[in-house]
């Protein structure tokens, strides 16, 4: 399987949707803890049926449950937090100055307003420019872990088809099966494959 042929289904995954807003989010009410349901037994993986020549991986499995999926996520969502935690803190410091123009800019002198009304300015444009900066880092790293993800999962995936013999897998996310085997999902064993081989100490000798 190509490598591209998964880009779009990773970077959608990858991207936590991040939006850079002026005013800081509002805070939910608290809300006492539910009790948790018990989570279900865990079913068995149906058997790969006896002869199939094709095979389908869940993706979206794949990010959320391996150790370099959940590694990629939790870089480009720190980056997240830590971009909004800077968008919040320079609103902040724009809106106390709006704040303090409007309550004292009549007392002022003119010379101390019209100072004051260039500092709101300036981080009005500095707010956006950050917005527009922010964003493009955060999509540069997802660009950055999508690639390295795909160099890594594309070989798991081709040992994975040679090993069953088949003729294709396909990307559950883009296949649009109306019903499919289950016996055919082959994402648990790309998870296992992949972290065996992202986990192994370097100078290990390739299987």
């Amino acid at each position: 399987m190509r490598g591209l042929a998964i880009a779009a289904t990773l970077a959608f995954l990858l991207s936590a949707a991040p939006t850079f807003a002026q005013t800081p989010p509002a805070q939910p009410p608290a809300q006492p803890p539910a009790q948790a349901a018990p989570a279900p037994a865990p079913q068995p993986p149906a058997p790969f049926p006896q002869g199939a020549k094709i095979g389908f991986v869940n993706f979206q499995r794949v990010i959320q449950e391996s150790s370099e999926g959940k590694a990629s996520t939790t870089r480009v969502n720190a980056l997240i937090t830590k971009k909004q935690n800077e968008g919040t803190e320079k609103q902040k410091q724009l809106a106390a100055n709006q704040q303090k123009l409007q309550t004292s800019g009549s007392v002022m002198s003119e010379a101390a307003r019209g100072q004051l009304e260039k500092e709101i300015e300036r981080q009005q444009v500095e707010g956006q420019r950050f917005q527009q900066d922010a964003q493009a880092e955060v999509t540069e790293l997802q660009n950055e872990l999508q690639n390295e993800f795909i160099k890594k999962v594309t070989p798991i995936l081709q040992q994975v088809a040679t090993e069953r013999g088949l003729y294709a897998l396909f990307n559950a996310q883009e296949a649009g099966f109306a019903w499919v085997d289950p016996g055919l999902d082959l994402t648990a064993e790309v998870i296992k494959k992949l972290d065996a081989a992202t986990t192994k100490p370097a100078g290990s000798p390739k299987q």
